[in-house]
């Protein structure tokens, strides 16, 4: 299943960067969907080149009740962000993982932040795929919807955020 979602934050990249690399920031959006974020570690200088990992527990109350079988009542989420250094106008790129302990489900993309004038244009395109035979696609096509709209819950988020901090 195709993922591309965009949305627009009235602030610049290193700003919006800083908000999304904010273990308080992982953790208020994990909390405000009804998970936890387990761990949070930024590898390397965010000025730069780095890695973000943040593991999440994620509750499942969302997810169809065939799938929810299967898993239990929470999954682990496992999302990786490799972010290349800034551009000369400050826009950033990450290819992005997120796996799912125990459930064959992969989210690969590639999440830009882009610099538009004193604005930043987040954009995310990638794919969500799944292995399990006959529902795997189904199981793909449910998680898209809820990754894009992830995106516009954390581009809202993070604005509130950042007008309270």
């Amino acid at each position: 299943m195709a993922l591309n979602a965009s949305t627009t934050l009235p602030y610049d990249t290193h700003t919006v960067l800083g908000v999304f690399t904010d273990e308080g920031f992982v953790r208020h959006m994990s909390e405000y969907v009804g998970g936890a974020l387990e761990s949070l570690t930024v590898d390397g200088d965010t000025a730069g080149a780095f890695t973000l990992t943040a593991i999440r527990t994620m509750p499942t109350d969302r997810l169809p009740d065939m799938a929810r079988k299967f898993v239990g009542e929470t999954l682990s989420v496992t999302q990786t962000e490799h972010w290349e250094a800034p551009a000369a106008d400050g826009s950033r790129a990450a290819s992005l993982e997120m796996t799912v302990a125990g459930v064959p489900l992969n989210v690969s993309a590639v999440q830009r932040l882009v610099a538009q004038g004193t604005d930043t244009v987040i954009d995310l395109q990638g794919t969500v795929t799944s292995s399990i035979p006959f529902l795997g696609g189904k199981i793909a096509g449910a998680a898209e919807p809820m990754i894009g709209k992830a995106l516009s819950v954390q581009a809202v988020e993070a604005r509130k955020w950042l007008e309270s901090h």
